[in-house]
């Protein structure tokens, strides 16, 4: 186990970002967290500071704004490994989404890069529920979703965090793609059920055309960009490709996945339903 590292955290402050770095202080390992809103900041347009980041850094963790889908990203992981390589980084774990054929190419940047590697591909987080974007329809009773979507294994990324701080900690995990979803799939209506047995509050589930939908995003303040995403990623991943579970968390952890049942109650326990809270970028 390697705990004596100095991790980059990109996306510290986002759902994933947060809980990673949070999880390698406790274990004593030094990080240095950033995002654009940060001093120093990180910007993935920006690459000026890029070196002096890393300068020093043995490891990093990638989180790509706003999706590694759109077709920037491919390039911009290239040349931040390439800037890795040059700072004689040892290893970078990259999060990535199931299913996106752009995220693949910015994949395959990171493991032709020649630096030791694992990617994270996961299903939708289920903190989309008390964390982002759906967090409003839950507080209001009702959940809104695009007509036609497939279910989905959803994630508590409690876990996908356990598991990037195990490819960090356990060199015999390195080099390796772990696929990890929840253990079961769910349709947005049995979600619904699920938070609303939780909460002990009633949660309709609502279809809507994907154009109302987006309407309704924008009616709430979803940021244009967001909202663009999303629309690309229901129509995309919701077809039924991604219905399936896949084993990577018992492959880096050796145990189950939470299923979205405990999510859910953990989350209202928590008090996460109870009141209205800002969202985080992953």
């Amino acid at each position: 186990m390697i705990t004596d590292r100095n991790i980059l955290i990109v996306g510290a402050k986002g759902k994933t970002g947060s809980r990673v770095e949070a999880r390698l202080n406790r274990a004593g390992i030094t990080t240095l967290g950033v995002s654009r809103s940060t001093e120093p900041a990180f910007d993935w347009t920006n690459s000026s500071n890029w070196a002096d980041l890393l300068d020093g850094v043995d490891a990093a963790y990638l989180t790509y704004h706003p999706d590694l889908s759109v077709p920037q990203a491919e390039g911009h992981i290239r040349l931040f490994c390439e800037t890795a390589e040059q700072a004689r980084v040892q290893h970078v774990v990259l999060l990535s989404g199931r299913g996106e054929e752009g995220a693949a190419q910015a994949e395959k940047a990171l493991r032709e890069s020649g630096i030791a590697w694992n990617i994270v591909q996961a299903s939708w987080f289920a903190q989309n529920f008390s964390e982002n974007f759906m967090l409003d329809s839950v507080l209001n009773g009702e959940l809104v979703v695009p007509a036609g979507t497939s279910s989905e294994p959803f994630i508590d990324i409690d876990d996908l965090a356990d598991v990037v701080v195990a490819a960090f900690m356990e060199p015999g995990l390195h080099n390796r793609l772990f696929e990890v979803t929840g253990p079961r799939c769910l349709s947005f209506a049995e979600c619904a059920e699920e938070i609303a047995a939780a909460t002990n509050r009633p949660l309709r589930l609502t279809e809507v055309p994907m154009a109302h939908y987006v309407s309704a995003l924008t009616a709430q303040g979803v940021p244009d960009y967001l909202v663009d995403l999303l629309q690309t990623l229901f129509a995309d991943l919701f077809d039924g490709r991604n219905a399936h579970t896949a084993p990577g968390v018992r492959e880096a952890l050796g145990r189950n996945a939470t299923d979205f049942s405990e999510y859910a109650r953990k989350t209202a326990a928590a008090g996460a339903w109870n009141t209205v809270t800002s969202g985080a970028p992953a």
